[in-house]
């Protein structure tokens, strides 16, 4: 059921006057593949595990290990975070994402369940990639509140529509449909897709 994959994570930093030299930092690595200005909207389920969060973020996607003390010594205070994929369940090429939905699980679903999700949601034209992932947190305080479904992320990446709106609506109906079957998925983070900036 597994694809391999060649983007194996994502970093998320907020986005500050700092950022300038941070792109460029991450843009010199060769192991960073992409990198995107993004707006991020974050659920209400979600928000008490995302303290210090931020409006906007560098959305930076690596393939291969990376240091990730570029990122710990920048903004101690503000929290960032990383997206570490595990298991793509289908990909689709396409040079036009626009926009990320990440929902969690709070309970760990076994090979039927995920073989079911995939199957509703590969029916979802606009969803480009599929992916199972984990969530790491990358700040020098711990959060107050520890989240703890970090090992039960769900990834969509969508092919942009006309608004980020018409995106944020397109996957909530793909959430429905998921829904139908019997499995939750609840929403953790949106990310909109603004510029691409590598």
């Amino acid at each position: 059921m597994t694809v391999a994959r060649g983007v194996q994570g994502y970093i998320c930093t907020p986005h500050e006057k700092e950022s300038n030299n941070l792109v460029e930092k991450l843009s010199s690595s060769i192991n960073i593949t992409n990198i995107y200005f993004v707006t991020a909207t974050f659920s209400s389920e979600s928000m008490l595990y995302f303290p210090n969060r931020a409006n906007h973020y560098i959305l930076a996607s690596f393939s291969d290990s990376i240091d990730l003390e570029l990122i710990y010594t920048r903004i101690p205070e503000r929290l960032s975070f990383v997206f570490k994929l595990s298991d793509s369940l289908f990909e689709r090429s396409s040079p036009n994402i626009k926009y990320m939905s990440i929902y969690f699980t709070r309970y760990v679903y076994g090979e039927l369940e995920i073989s079911d999700i995939a199957n509703i949601i590969a029916r979802r034209e606009k969803v480009r990639n599929l992916t199972l992932a984990q969530l790491q947190f990358l700040n020098s305080s711990h959060p107050k509140f520890v989240f703890p479904y970090a090992r039960n992320v769900i990834m969509l990446e969508v092919e942009g529509e006309k608004t980020h709106q018409s995106d944020q609506k397109y996957c909530e109906r793909t959430q429905r449909d998921v829904a139908r079957k019997g499995l939750q998925l609840i929403n953790l983070v949106s990310l909109s897709i603004l510029d691409k900036l590598k």
